[in-house]
């Protein structure tokens, strides 16, 4: 549920799918009017939405639309130590509780749960489409999440 005076992170997910469609990017716009005194953007949402943006024009866009929002407001946060250890306790129980090795949860998987991780460490609510990867790691980690604009336009996508 999203409420007044939580802190909110949007993951990667929520950001894409805002760029490839209009539907979505209103959605978001829609959550920024109401939400922006509460939302925070994480490093790690950063890096991977850097990694997409392969061309020069791309990645200045994505600075101006995106990331000088919250860096001039210092609303920017990264994992520390402690998240990046408990991010590996996580892993480590995922992969004794699936009886799966580390390599088959893939890269995308091991940021979500250092996303998640972070979240937790910063008191930060993420919201996010992925809810079946972030209601897995939940199973071994404890940390708030919502899917994305459940509560704030009336459905859940």
């Amino acid at each position: 549920m999203l409420r007044w005076g939580r802190k909110y992170a949007l993951d990667t997910n929520v950001f894409i799918q805002a760029f490839r469609d209009e539907a979505r990017k209103a959605e978001l716009q829609r959550f920024r009017s109401a939400f922006a005194p509460f939302e925070h953007l994480s490093a790690v949402v950063v890096q991977e939405l850097r990694a997409g943006a392969r061309s020069v024009q791309s990645a200045k866009q994505l600075q101006r639309h995106v990331f000088d929002a919250f860096e001039l407001r210092g609303r920017v946060f990264a994992p520390t130590y402690s998240a990046w250890k408990r991010a590996g306790e996580a892993l480590a129980r995922l992969s004794s509780i699936e009886g799966a090795p580390l390599r088959a949860f893939g890269r995308t998987f091991v940021h979500d749960v250092l996303l998640a991780a972070s979240c937790r460490e910063a008191g930060i609510v993420l919201v996010s489409n992925n809810t079946r990867d972030f209601a897995r790691i939940q199973r071994v980690l404890p940390f708030e999440f919502v899917p994305v604009w459940r509560e704030s336009n009336g459905g859940e996508r």
